[in-house]
Parts: C-alpha cells; sequence; structure tokens
C-alpha cells in the first residue's frame, strides 16, 4: 500500500519548481493533492491534471492569494470541512527578491512576511482542528540556510524565515499533545526557476560559489528536497517534530 494513502495534502507554492517535485512525490505516494498557488496560473490545472492521469491520484488546483490571510484561513477551512480534514499541510510558498535593504519598501518587507511566515500561521489555524479531532496530523514549514548570515540582500526573506523557524518550534509544542507533528526544512541553494530569476546574467558567478561553499560538489536538486519532505509527512518520521533540518549540501 502506497504510504500517504488515504491522506489529503496541501501544498503551497505548488506551481514553483520545489512544488512541482514535492506534489508529485506527494501523489506517488497515494495522498490526495490540494495544489496551492496563485489565483489565475495558468499552468495550474494543467499540472493537477497531468499528476492526477499519471498517479491515478486526485490532484486538485487551489487558486488563493496567501497575502489576504483571513480569505485564505477561511477557504482552507472549508477544504478541510469538504475533504473530512487535511491530514499534511506543507507550506512551500515564498516570496524572495535581492537587493539592498535600504530599496525595499515597507510594503516589499511585509508581502515577504504575510506570504513566507504569517501564511503558515493562517494555514494551520484552519487544517488544525480536524487534526486535533483525528488524533494525528504532519505539518511541515519551510525555512532557509539564509539564516546562517551569509547572505546579503535579502532582509525581508531572511526576516520571515526566522519568523517560521520559530513558528515552527512554538507550535511543535502546542500542537505535539494532539498527535501533530511539526517540523521544518531548510534547503540550501537548490536549482530552480527562481534562482535564474532573481541572479540573471550573474547566474555563473552564483552558481561557481554555490559550489564553493558546499561540501558536497554538485547543486541540490528539487527531488532532493522532496524526498524529505516526503520523509516528513510519512509514518516513518513519526517520533520526529519540532526540527529545522537542513539539506544544503554540507554547507
Amino acid at each position: 500500500m502506497a504510504i500517504l494513502s488515504g491522506k489529503t495534502a496541501l501544498l503551497t507554492g505548488a506551481l514553483g519548481t520545489l512544488g512541482r517535485a514535492q506534489a508529485r512525490m506527494l501523489a506517488e505516494a497515494g495522498a490526495i493533492v490540494l495544489l496551492l498557488d496563485r489565483p489565475g496560473a495558468e499552468n495550474g490545472e494543467p499540472l493537477a491534471a497531468s499528476i492526477t492521469s499519471e498517479t491515478g491520484r486526485n490532484a486538485l488546483y487551489v487558486g488563493q492569494d496567501l497575502n489576504r490571510l483571513a480569505e485564505s484561513e477561511q477557504k482552507i477551512a472549508e477544504l478541510a470541512a469538504a475533504h473530512g480534514g487535511i491530514d499534511i499541510l506543507i507550506n512551500n510558498a515564498a516570496l524572495i527578491i535581492n537587493k539592498p535593504f535600504e530599496q525595499f519598501s515597507l510594503e516589499e518587507y511585509e508581502d515577504q512576511l504575510r506570504v513566507n511566515s504569517s501564511a503558515a500561521f493562517a494555514l494551520t489555524r484552519a487544517v488544525a482542528p480536524a487534526m486535533k479531532q483525528k488524533g494525528y496530523g504532519k505539518i511541515v514549514n519551510f525555512c532557509s540556510i539564509t539564516l546562517n548570515g551569509r547572505w546579503d540582500g535579502y532582509v525581508p526573506y531572511v526576516a520571515s524565515k526566522g519568523a517560521m523557524y520559530g513558528l515552527t518550534k512554538s507550535l511543535a509544542r502546542e500542537l505535539g499533545p494532539h498527535g501533530i507533528r511539526v517540523n521544518a526544512i531548510s534547503p540550501g541553494a537548490v536549482v530552480s526557476e527562481a534562482e535564474e530569476r532573481v541572479f540573471g546574467d550573474r547566474l555563473q558567478q552564483y552558481n561557481d560559489w554555490i559550489i564553493e561553499s558546499q561540501s558536497l560538489k554538485k547543486r541540490i536538486q528539487p527531488a532532493d528536497i522532496a524526498e524529505l519532505a516526503l520523509f516528513l509527512v510519512s509514518p516513518a518520521s513519526d517520533m520526529i517534530s519540532g526540527q529545522n533540518i537542513a539539506i544544503d549540501g554540507g554547507w
């Protein structure tokens, strides 16, 4: 039997490079997968249809702007009720912008905090009641190795990931007595569309710096992150909670 058979998983940022890899692995493991990403995304319905066709598991695209926190919480609460509860929540969505901190507006700072960490709080509020009722649940939050302080130009992003780390530790403590496990993943520099967008013509210089900084001299792939996420939402990790696991190639 597939290890996630009978489970419903909600994955945010599902249409990005990391999200797509996780979505397929969750479905292949037997879960119904709710693919949450920005409203009106052209590849939302096609990705859901492709995953359903290839894995035989239902995948549904959910368009929602995570900047709208109260609306997001309400929508996910309704989805949880419709699916008999959401068993797995992966807070993968993130905004990332690279520039000196003086150039960030207050609005840009607040946008990144809302999407990158506050949304995880709102969605956890939406899914926790059913998880408590079942006495079981898995929540995975995405932090970042940028918390190590070696990255310039990411002040709002790093601040938001620091908030996510604190959220993970405190939620693990409060929700643990109800059988809900809460962990975090801190990816290193993963090959993705985002790094192409952020670094542009500096991409080769960036790539060389990553390889020099890592102990393992090859780039991290989206599938590497997806494998760790799958482990953390599977029964194999049932006695792990409150942890922030780095997967950074030995930074």
